[in-house]
């Protein structure tokens, strides 16, 4: 199986490397293209350094990673040099099937992966047009599996299927942001410091989540005594937050319906 990727920004660059570490796939069968030639110069070490419309004629799937306003124009590079049979796959979650059908209609997935990647710790979503058919969708799995967990869902759905996994470490990290900052108004603990407990409570109390299959409300119950401390801050959570929530969902998704339809 032969891989190309086109775009070599943040999303682009993670996958190459990440695929370049896999046994199973070598220099040989890794291709990259992007505009600005001198930032593939790195790139040499793993992959073929090619133009799109030969990446496109001999690769089997085919990752474009640019942004939502450049798509449509590497699709139309690419459209009479596409190998038969070949999977294309976008990076973004906003531009419908439907959109990329009309400038190239052919076998057509959606891969939205995470920051976590990085770690091999992604919650990568990916969708599918229907054109392709149930090995295609094994084998970019499998592919995928390489930076972490792989969820299918409908393309109706990918929109917040990427608010809770690959915007959710920007939100995760803003919330926390603010707590840290919050919690050095009232102590003389290093911020450093505050920020390195914060950080590994956060961690080990995610993992013992998924270790115990412990709901949120579990965790509360047990931490949270009737009358302790952390029922008073628990109140507060649950008596403000949701607003905040709420908003950031309802400002997130609107965006994306904007970015859609442009």
């Amino acid at each position: 199986m032969k891989i190309g990727i086109i775009g070599y920004g943040s999303m682009g660059k993670m996958l190459l490397w990440k695929f370049a570490e896999q046994d199973f796939i070598s220099k040989q069968n890794l291709y990259v293209f992007n505009r600005t030639i001198e930032k593939l110069n790195e790139a040499k070490e793993v992959a073929q350094i090619v133009g799109s419309n030969e990446l496109a004629s001999f690769c089997d799937f085919i990752f474009i990673c640019v942004r939502p306003a450049d798509i449509q124009i590497v699709l139309e590079e690419i459209k009479d040099s596409l190998k038969e049979g070949a999977l294309v796959i976008s990076l973004n979650g906003s531009v419908s099937f439907e959109k990329i059908r009309t400038t190239l209609d052919c076998k057509t997935a959606k891969v939205i992966p995470s920051l976590t990647a990085e770690i091999g710790r992604s919650q990568t979503l990916v969708c599918f047009n229907e054109k392709v058919a149930s090995k295609d969708k094994c084998a970019l799995k499998e592919l995928l599996a390489a930076i972490g967990d792989v969820i299918e869902l409908p393309e109706n759905e990918m929109g917040m299927g990427s608010e809770l996994v690959s915007c959710m470490p920007g939100f995760i990290a803003s919330i926390f942001d603010v707590i840290c900052n919050s919690a050095k108004k009232h102590t003389q603990i290093p911020d450093d410091q505050i920020v390195r407990m914060v950080l590994q409570t956060l961690s080990a109390t995610g993992e013992l989540m998924l270790k115990n299959d412990m709901t949120f409300e579990e965790v509360v119950t047990r931490v949270a005594t009737p009358g302790g401390i952390t029922e008073e801050g628990t109140k507060v959570i649950y008596a403000d937050f949701p607003g905040t929530a709420d908003l950031l969902f309802e400002k997130t998704l609107e965006k994306r319906r904007k970015t859609a339809a442009k």
